[in-house]
């Protein structure tokens, strides 16, 4: 199956474009519309092979929960107009990413294990296990790092004395990023799974926070089954997931961490196709929905002309 690793379209009224790690972006005066490629990354790295449907199973996850939290803030989404495209209001992004974690795993267990017991400014509890509970759901904020290539860790503090986003703004996100992880827990406890950790970004138009990009989507989230966290947690085992950890995991194993003079390991026809299976398994246990795969073979073609009739 041939996947979409990019696009390269020039519309008469575009004012901008800008290829992300995974996404292809087309500015307009007022809107962007957004490409949902095959790309995938991972410790900052885009890996050189792209993933069959990862880009429809993002976009249509995020379409979803968009709409599902639209009552809790207001988000940048105008229409879905493709399996692949997302367009929306043009927003003034803040320099912040709103990362929730109700679990420690992920960055912060790593942070953890290595004798930290302070993440972003919050203070984490002695005795913890990998994937144990928190107490409650923390915040651990980061921004880019000068070059721009890579994420860093924030507190909350230093993202308000350097005026990176203003104190009584910085409290609205608090509490928007809180509210959206209540209900994506909920909202997965209904399909038999746990919502570990999460990312959340927002921007403004005018005095009005939206909540942008996406949201519970592989990329952006972890996810453990329900049923099986307990035991697992109580015999020290690993837990069974849905997120993009397991592409990290691979590339550990393989001596990849992104680091200088590093080389991503081989991806072989059957590592892509695994991994492809698990961003469709990943989407059905999410939203309870079946996944029908859109041909990819007119893909180009197709997704510029849903931008174009959109528009």
């Amino acid at each position: 199956m041939k996947a979409i690793k990019q696009t390269d379209f020039q519309f008469p009224t575009q004012t901008k474009f800008y290829r992300g790690k995974v996404r292809d972006n087309y500015y307009f005066k007022d809107k962007i519309a957004m490409v949902a490629t095959d790309r995938i990354s991972a410790f900052d790295v885009i890996l050189p092979e792209p993933i069959p449907y990862k880009g429809q199973v993002l976009n249509q996850i995020a379409a979803l929960f968009l709409k599902r939290t639209e009552d809790i803030v207001p988000n940048w989404l105008i229409d879905a107009p493709d399996p692949n495209v997302a367009v929306g209001r043009l927003c003034k992004p803040y320099a912040v990413e709103m990362i929730v974690r109700g679990y420690l795993a992920g960055h912060a267990w790593r942070e953890y294990k290595s004798g930290k017991r302070s993440v972003c400014g919050v203070e984490l509890p002695e005795g913890l296990k990998e994937n144990d509970k928190l107490p409650h759901p923390i915040l651990t904020p980061s921004t880019k790092a000068a070059d721009g290539d890579h994420d860093v860790d924030i507190t909350r503090e230093e993202i308000i004395s350097q005026g990176i986003v203003p104190e009584n703004e910085y409290k609205k996100l608090e509490a928007y990023a809180l509210a959206l992880f209540e209900r994506g827990t909920e909202m997965a406890a209904q399909r038999g799974l746990i919502l570990v950790d999460t990312k959340y970004e927002f921007g403004k138009v005018g005095d009005t926070i939206y909540l942008i990009d996406e949201i519970h989507t592989p990329d952006s989230s972890r996810y453990f089954y329900s049923d099986t966290y307990a035991e697992l947690q109580a015999k020290g085992e690993k837990q069974k997931q849905l997120s993009k950890e397991f592409v990290r995991e691979w590339l550990m194993e393989n001596g990849f961490q992104g680091q200088e003079g590093q080389v991503v390991p081989d991806m072989t026809p059957e590592i892509i196709d695994r991994i492809s299976g698990r961003y469709i398994e990943l989407f059905e246990k999410v939203t309870g929905e079946t996944f029908e795969k859109q041909c990819s073979e007119q893909a180009q073609e197709r997704i510029k002309k849903s931008i174009e009739k959109y528009l």
